[in-house]
């Protein structure tokens, strides 16, 4: 079991170890310039896919690379080299542009790649540390991510290098958010199976209450209303006249009846209802109506078709 006096040195690395990587990104950020631009541009024009390609933990960096950018709006796989160079080549189009990763720029596997790629003739951006190396001569834009030292203590294994190329693909995949103007919207649809898919892509009509919904006439009673609201189970009544929406009853107006001193035994609905109320159309997106509900600070909204006719009643936690 860890004592503390074997903790606080383990702390102690942690925090330099996070420390010595945010001064290599904010070094790395700092040096950004136009070739950047140019990798965004290139990345823009592209009438085929981003493709990218690495070994090892920069294939690994690559292939969180791919997935960040298919999901906000730039079609993009990833490409092993070593199998690429033994037949999946062939799912490389002519349209298609590279993302090389290598931070030496020397890997073999990626070098052997390089006559076949500039033969096809597609474009190349390198993800590299060192802007002398083969890669980075065989390629169009170069961004270099090139760290003081890794702060794995021998120096060797791959570490600040590899957040170094991590954060530049972010940053490519955050600026060609920003491009093209690719909304929260636009992201749910390539996550419908998540929690934000859900609530971008539902509409009202998809989950609020249809059946059985507490509605009484304008010269009901308020005992039988309290009754209907509490059979209802939504905190409300709609008052309904000729089809019509007329008002809305809820717990909070039968609260200040009480304190008014409304006579409850003679009373009926109308008398205490609230004319007009908000209502929503079922098309509306499920996000806009929580929106709605949190700005005016009601819990529940009434559905209505455009004569003002009930389809339903929402509730804030209807997801």
């Amino acid at each position: 079991m860890t004592d503390e006096k074997t903790l606080s040195p383990m702390l102690t690395i942690a925090k330099d170890s996070l420390t010595e990587q945010a001064k290599a990104l904010i070094n790395i950020s700092g040096s950004l310039g136009n070739e950047f631009a140019k990798a965004v541009n290139l990345i823009l024009q592209t009438q085929g896919r981003v493709v990218v390609c690495g070994m090892g933990k920069s294939g690994l960096v690559g292939q969180k690379m791919t997935a960040t950018f298919a999901s906000t709006g730039t079609p993009s796989f990833f490409m092993h080299p070593a199998e690429a160079f033994h037949g999946d080549l062939g799912m490389l189009l002519r349209e298609d542009l590279l993302i090389l990763i290598s931070y030496s720029g020397e890997t073999e596997e990626i070098l052997n790649l390089l006559p076949s790629v500039k033969h096809f003739g597609n474009k190349i951006i390198s993800i590299v540390g060192n802007n002398n190396s083969t890669m980075a001569k065989h390629s169009d834009v170069i961004l270099n991510v090139k760290v003081e030292r890794e702060v794995c203590p021998n120096n060797l294994a791959p570490t600040t290098s590899t957040l170094a190329t991590m954060g530049m693909g972010d940053a490519l995949a955050v600026a060609l958010i920003k491009e093209r103007n690719f909304q929260a919207e636009d992201f749910a649809r390539y996550h419908p199976g998540g929690s934000l898919g859900r609530r971008l892509l539902t509409k009202v009509s998809d989950v609020m209450h249809a059946k059985k919904l507490p509605v009484v006439g304008m010269n009901t009673p308020l005992t039988e209303a309290v009754l209907c609201i509490s059979e209802g189970r939504l905190g409300l009544v709609v008052i309904i006249e000729n089809l019509q929406i007329k008002g809305i009853v809820t717990d909070g107006d039968l609260r200040r009846a009480l304190v008014d001193r409304v006579d409850m035994n003679q009373a009926n609905i109308s008398e205490i209802m609230t004319h007009d109320p908000i209502s929503i159309a079922p098309d509306m997106m499920l996000v806009e109506a929580e929106s709605l509900m949190l700005e005016k600070k009601i819990k529940a909204l009434i559905v209505a078709d455009q004569e003002q006719q009930l389809m339903g009643i929402l509730e804030i936690f209807d997801r």
